[in-house]
C-alpha cells in the first residue's frame, strides 16, 4: 500500500508503509488566529493529522508564524501565485508547503524556495489541481484533462529532482473522479514519492460525500494515495470524520468502533436510528478501536445477520437482546438499556 519513499512533517511520517494519514484545511482565515488555533484543535480532536492552511499575502505572515507556535496541528502552508509566499511561510517556521505548478511555475523563484526548503528540512508538496492547469498543460495534453495533471506535476517535480530535492510529496485533483483517479495511477506507476489524494470542489452534503468517498475509495482500493483529504462544503470537523469512515470501510485504519447497522423496516421491534444515538451516547466514537458493534432492528436481521460483530444488540417482542459474535448473551428491558450495556461491553 501506497509509496515507497517516506517524508516527515513535524514527526508525522507520510508514505514508505506509514498509516494512511487524514488530512483537512483551515476553514477560519489568518486575520483571526485564536479562530484558526481553536480549529486545529477541534480537527485534532477528531483525529485529523495534518492541516493546511492558505496564506494568501505576505502580509499575514507574522499571523501565520503566531499560528504555527499555537497549533495542535502540523501544518502546511497553501501556496499559490507568488513564490515569495513559500518564502515567507517557511521563514515564518512552515516545515511544509504546497505549490501550485498551474499558477507558479517560474523556474527562478521556484529555485529559491527550494533552496530554502533544505535549509529548513521542509517538505514540498507538488499540488496540480484541475481547476489551475494553464493552457500550455492544456495544450501539452492534447485538451485530457488527466494527463494535463500529470505533465502539470511532472513539469515542477524535473525542477525538484533537478535541485537535489527529494522531501516531496505529489498529488493530482480534480473535481472529477475519473480524471483524478487516472492522473493519479499514472503518478503511482511511474515515480516513488508519497501521494496526497482527493476529489476537490466535491460538494456538500451526502453528494459530496459519496462523491469523494467514491473516488477516494477507488484509488485506495488500487494501493494508490498515502495520505487523503476529503474536500467539502462543510467544518473539516466533517471531512476527517468521512475520511476515516472510507479508510475504516476499505480495513486500512480505525480510530473508533464500527457501526453496523440494518436499514429498518416495518418488522423492526426497536427504533434502530435512535438506539445508535444512544450508543454512541454511552461508547465514546474512539473506543473499542477495531471493535465491530452491530444494531439491528428485529429477530431477523439480529444475531445471525451480524454474526460476525463483536457485540450486538436486536430487538425483540420485549425489548432488546444482546448477543457477541452471533451467541445469545442476555435480553432486557428498554428502561435498562444503558445499565446492560454498560454491564455488557469492555470499553478500552
Amino acid at each position: 500500500m501506497g509509496s515507497r519513499k517516506s517524508v516527515s512533517i513535524g514527526g508525522l511520517r507520510i508514505g514508505g508503509g506509514a498509516p494512511v494519514r487524514v488530512e483537512s484545511m483551515l476553514k477560519t482565515r489568518l486575520t483571526d488566529i485564536e479562530g484558526c488555533a481553536a480549529e486545529t484543535e477541534a480537527l485534532a480532536a477528531a483525529g485529523c493529522e495534518l492541516a493546511r492552511a492558505a496564506l494568501p499575502d505576505e502580509r499575514l505572515a507574522a499571523s501565520f508564524a503566531e499560528l504555527i507556535k499555537k497549533s495542535a496541528l502540523p501544518l502546511m502552508a497553501d501556496i499559490h501565485f507568488d513564490h515569495r509566499l513559500a518564502l515567507a511561510a517557511l521563514k515564518a517556521g512552515c516545515r511544509a508547503i504546497r505549490i501550485n505548478p498551474g499558477n507558479m511555475s517560474g523556474s527562478a523563484g521556484l529555485a529559491e524556495v527550494i533552496a530554502a526548503a533544505k535549509d529548513t528540512g521542509a517538505v514540498i508538496r507538488i499540488g496540480a489541481n484541475g481547476g489551475s492547469l494553464n493552457n500550455a498543460q492544456m495544450e501539452a495534453a492534447g485538451g485530457d484533462r488527466g494527463a494535463a495533471l500529470v505533465l502539470a506535476v511532472e513539469e515542477q517535480l524535473r525542477l525538484l529532482t533537478k535541485n537535489k530535492f527529494e522531501e516531496m510529496i505529489i498529488s493530482a485533483k480534480s473535481s472529477s473522479v475519473e480524471e483524478t483517479a487516472r492522473a493519479n495511477a499514472i503518478l503511482a506507476n511511474r515515480y516513488p514519492y508519497p501521494l496526497h489524494i482527493g476529489i476537490t470542489e466535491a460538494g456538500c452534503g451526502n453528494s459530496g460525500i459519496v462523491k469523494g468517498a467514491v473516488g477516494i475509495g477507488l484509488m485506495l482500493a488500487q494501493g494508490i494515495g498515502d495520505t487523503i483529504r476529503v474536500s467539502l462544503t462543510s467544518p473539516g470537523v466533517e471531512e476527517v470524520e468521512t475520511g476515516y469512515n472510507i479508510l475504516q470501510a476499505l480495513g486500512l485504519r480505525s480510530r473508533g468502533w464500527q457501526l453496523v447497522s440494518c436499514p429498518t423496516c416495518g418488522r423492526r421491534r426497536i427504533e434502530v436510528a435512535a438506539l445508535v444515538e444512544k450508543l454512541r451516547a454511552i461508547i465514546p466514537p474512539t473506543a473499542n478501536r477495531g471493535m465491530t458493534i452491530a444494531v439491528m432492528g428485529c429477530e431477523v436481521n439480529g444475531p445471525k445477520e451480524a454474526s460476525s460483530a463483536d457485540f450486538g444488540v436486536a430487538g425483540s417482542p420485549n425489548g432488546f437482546i444482546v448477543f457477541k459474535k452471533g451467541a445469545f448473551v442476555c435480553r432486557g428491558e428498554m428502561k435498562d438499556f444503558e445499565e446492560i450495556i454498560r454491564r455488557e461491553i469492555t470499553i478500552y
